[in-house]
């Protein structure tokens, strides 16, 4: 009999259960919607209980439709946001709502421990060279890593920091509901900013970079391997979701790690794209080495022994949902309709009648600030060069090209840290669902784009793939093999030379406007 694992992908949006075999064909799958609750500070929190409520939800909803045989379903592994904290007590109960990777409220207390002078890039460059040899970074300034979560609570809560047992990253917390266990893996503890990562082979906790940060080690988690076994579904968990109470459950990894593995590009050197609500450029690398002009380092990838390098970007998809909700339907009374419910189908229509370049229209897709290439959370989105002839149609593909634009911006950095030429590319998430999209990238980028099929599963389909090496039915070296595309998008010489001038004028926009962005928006 085939073996399968419940596989959870756990996004921003949502949270999504597959069924998915150890070789990574995706049988079925369920989808809940999940809120987050933006604050005009900059916080940004979900209700770890709706993350599980959602769990439990879809995981009944997919095993109650018998697509495989409930005792051919051997194992769970989680995939979840990177950076989303959460503070529990002993018994495993949530104190505070998860803060999330958009949330930027701890800076000022990141900016405190890791600025002064002499300065580079806004870090004192003593204090930060006592964390680049050793984790090849160090706190974001922008507050939206674990360590600024955790010191947002030590100093505007201290009641939740005193009666906080662990602070667990958001794969761990749904782990320790699914276990009653306490832990975290290398590769999802990093944003944390205290283990020692010189040694991919060994990492842990680092004392010297806890004291500095003031935090207590006392509530960091037990650190395990993505691959490693956490242990046994709880059997009342079991029960709920219908499954057997042997079922094991894997550490699993963090969303980027695991879409790493789930896009196929698994070797040194390969890169793929990521385009879902935020997004990245990532690939794997054999060396340890830090960019800190551009926020690039070697991080602890799910694979042991492994490091990637990635680049990620705030708001990709999650502009078009802006253009929706905010600009095309928002609810005042002008609005006439209802959004359509195949709303991105007739965007991607629509986009398709306009020719490359939107008429020189540019969007910039910084909604919620930028993390890289440039750490700057005052800078904010726009529509540029609007004239009189200037039409929805334009803007609708401009939205498209802007995120093309941002990729291509975080993206040239990443081939220098590479020192490699990364081509061709896999493409992931909601975003590569999208031909024209695809081929966007493929114009604007120069590369080859190949769309992995399904490529909305990549998340759940990398933690099935953990899961299958962690319980010896695949190796990673077998994975590109295991992979299929879709379609291969080539670069269309003809569009070369408005998106090569188009692009330089975006990054103009950001450079001539940055200082107005942050009169503006520093408040």
């Amino acid at each position: 009999m085939d073996k399968y694992v419940l596989a959870i992908d756990h996004g921003t949006s949502g949270l999504k259960t597959s069924i998915i075999s150890m070789r990574g064909e995706v049988m079925a799958f369920e989808f809940a919607k999940t809120p987050i609750h933006f604050f005009r500070n900059g916080g940004a929190e979900q209700d770890p209980q709706d993350w599980w409520n959602a769990l439990i939800t879809t995981s009944q909803r997919l095993v109650a439709r018998h697509i495989v045989p409930t005792e051919a379903i051997v194992a769970i592994c989680v995939s979840s946001t990177f950076s989303s904290t959460v503070a529990v007590d002993r018994d495993g109960n949530h104190l505070f709502n998860s803060i999330t990777w958009m949330d930027s409220r701890g800076a000022p207390y990141i900016k405190k421990i890791m600025g002064g002078f002499p300065s580079l890039e806004g870090y004192n460059l003593f204090r930060i060279m006592r964390w680049i040899p050793k984790t090849a970074g160090g706190p974001t300034l922008s507050g939206k890593d674990d360590i600024a979560h955790v010191l947002l609570i030590k100093n505007d809560y201290p009641q939740i920091y005193a009666r906080t047992y662990k602070f667990l990253p958001s794969k761990d917390y749904l782990n320790l509901r699914l276990t009653g266990e306490f832990a975290s893996s290398y590769d999802a503890i990093h944003l944390f900013w205290v283990t020692n990562t010189r040694d991919c082979n060994h990492i842990f906790y680092d004392d010297a970079l806890i004291k500095m940060l003031g935090i207590d080690k006392k509530k960091l988690p037990v650190l395990k391997r993505s691959i490693d076994i956490l242990g046994c579904v709880k059997p009342e968990v079991a029960r709920a979701i219908g499954i057997g109470e042997n079922v094991q459950v894997v550490m699993g990894s963090a969303d980027h790690q695991a879409a790493l593995i789930g896009s196929g590009a698994v070797r040194d050197y390969e890169g793929h794209i990521y385009i879902g609500t935020s997004s990245w450029v990532q690939c794997v690398v054999p060396f340890k080495k830090t960019d800190m002009f551009h926020s690039i380092a070697s991080l602890p990838s799910a694979i042991p022994g492994k490091y990637q390098s990635v680049n990620e970007q705030d708001i990709a998809g999650g502009t078009l949902n802006f253009l929706i909700d905010n600009i095309l339907y928002y609810k005042n009374r002008l609005l006439k309709g209802e959004i359509p419910e195949n709303i991105y189908d007739e965007l991607n229509e629509i986009a398709a009648q306009v020719p490359a370049g939107s008429n020189k229209l540019i969007v910039t897709p910084w909604l919620n600030g930028e993390r890289t290439p440039v750490d700057d959370n005052t800078v904010r989105a726009g529509i540029y060069n609007v004239s009189k002839t200037t039409t929805q149609d334009d803007i609708v593909r401009a939205f498209f090209e802007g995120v093309a634009y941002n990729t291509r911006w975080s993206f040239q950095y990443l081939e220098r840290f590479t020192g490699r030429r990364l081509d061709p590319l896999n493409i992931i998430g909601g975003g590569g669902k999208s031909n024209l999209w695809c081929q966007i990238f493929a114009d604007v980028l120069n590369r080859t784009i190949r769309q992995v099929r399904d490529p909305m599963q990549a998340n759940g389909r990398g933690a099935a793939f953990i899961a299958s090496v962690a319980l010896g039915f695949t190796s990673f070296d077998e994975i590109p093999n295991l992979i299929q595309y879709t379609n291969i998008f080539q670069p269309n010489p003809n569009n070369r030379k408005i998106y090569d001038e188009l692009y330089r004028e975006f990054i103009n926009i950001y450079r001539q406007n940055k200082a107005i962005y942050h009169r503006l928006n520093m408040s």
